[in-house]
């Protein structure tokens, strides 16, 4: 079989220059993307010579198709040649997509086409410092056709309240709510960056998560969930309470031991602790507990799964907190639950640079899969005997 060129290889080259974005962009250019020359594979003097049958046929199957499309697609560019043995004869070598209609009917886009320069000509219209965006940009303009509207009115707001400092919710604009904004963070962000004055903007936040902080809105505070391992420290009698980060921060506990774990369960049955508070962490990210500075002073352990993700958090936490320990993290524990190991999604392989010897160790035997493929063991499913005799042995009851 022959990797010649065929009608599909000519539609999926003009495809090609669709999902590049250069014929949308085109649009805006005033620079046109067609005449389009597509090149084609082609048989040589020896294919011709040898597989002359088939050479013929696959002349005549590209001219046939060419007829088909004539005035919606391509024409073909020929060539004369004299072979010595077939005498003179001519072969196509290129295609033509004379213009965009033409391009655009080959590979059915006209409605998006159409779509896209009456969106351009709205969004232009409200803001036309867009224009090289939207170049940059065709195809993300395309896939939220449907919500121009709404992002329009979204960025008119902002724009006029530069850094409101205002709750997200209170953005007054008719049929946006806060999860419309919250699922166009991204978008919004690319565009604000254009449209806002950069006195405006906090570049040192960044992303979806950092979209509040950047252009001056008011974030929902974190929360921190505290369960009192010690009663004596209990608030009001209540043993387990959540305060704002803030609040955490100036709360300033007389305690001595501070335990972390990622999994609701084991935050409310966790044993008795002397002098000991529970705080039910988040996964990645701890930047909402250093801002209590009172914990540095603080035994602070960390119960995560046995797994790359749960000894990645467990070094992210010491960014913060460099004389974390782990609990309950160790190569005895995973081997005593053998029965109850399961996998890990995804597991991570990067370099972990605050983990202790034999916690290095362990990591590196579950990334490099040497005791098992993609090992984990849930934290949950250690028994809970295991866990009260470790903190005996550790003298915390």
């Amino acid at each position: 079989m022959s990797d010649w060129s065929t009608p599909d290889d000519i539609r999926n080259r003009v495809r090609r220059e669709w999902d590049s974005g250069r014929i949308l962009a085109a649009v805006l250019d005033g620079e046109p993307a067609f005449p389009l020359r597509i090149p084609l594979k082609k048989p040589n003097t020896q294919a011709l010579s040898g597989n002359f049958e088939e050479a013929r046929q696959w002349v005549a199957g590209l001219a046939a198709a060419a007829r088909e499309q004539t005035g919606t697609g391509y024409q073909l560019e020929w060539r004369e040649f004299n072979h010595r043995q077939l005498g003179r004869n001519r072969i196509p070598v290129a295609a033509i997509v004379a213009s965009e209609r033409d391009g655009l009917a080959l590979i059915g886009k006209q409605r998006d086409a159409a779509r896209f320069r009456a969106l351009a000509a709205t969004i232009v219209g409200s803001f036309p410092a867009l224009v090289p965006w939207l170049k940059k940009r065709p195809l993300t303009v395309l896939d939220h056709a449907e919500n121009w509207p709404r992002l329009i009115a979204v960025l008119d707001w902002i724009v006029r309240h530069p850094r409101s400092g205002v709750y997200l919710r209170q953005i007054d604009v008719v049929g946006v709510d806060t999860k419309f904004i919250e699922r166009h963070r991204g978008l919004l962000g690319e565009v604000l960056d254009i449209l806002l004055p950069p006195e405006t903007i906090d570049a040192q936040f960044a992303g979806a998560k950092g979209f509040e902080q950047r252009y001056g809105f008011k974030r929902k505070p974190e929360q921190v969930r505290i369960r009192f391992l010690d009663r004596k420290f209990s608030i009001q009698g209540l043993p387990d309470i959540a305060v704002t980060s803030n609040e955490f921060a100036r709360m300033a506990l007389p305690i001595k031991r501070v335990f972390v774990t990622e999994n609701e369960i084991n935050f409310l049955s966790f044993p008795d602790v002397t002098d000991g508070i529970m705080l039910f962490g988040g996964g990645y990210g701890f930047d909402h507990l250093a801002q209590a500075e009172w914990l540095q002073s603080k035994e602070i352990f960390y119960w995560g799964d046995i797994d790359t993700h749960g000894f990645a958090i467990l070094d992210q936490l010491r960014s913060k907190f460099p004389e974390a320990h782990s609990l309950l993290m160790d190569r005895a524990t995973l081997l005593e639950h053998q029965a109850l190991w399961g996998g890990e999604d995804s597991p991570t392989v990067r370099e972990l640079e605050r983990l202790q010897p034999d916690e290095s160790a362990l990591y590196d035997d579950l990334r490099f899969n040497r005791i098992a493929p993609a090992l984990r063991l849930e934290q949950e499913r250690i028994g809970f005997a295991w866990v009260e005799a470790a903190l005996v042995r550790a003298g915390f009851r």
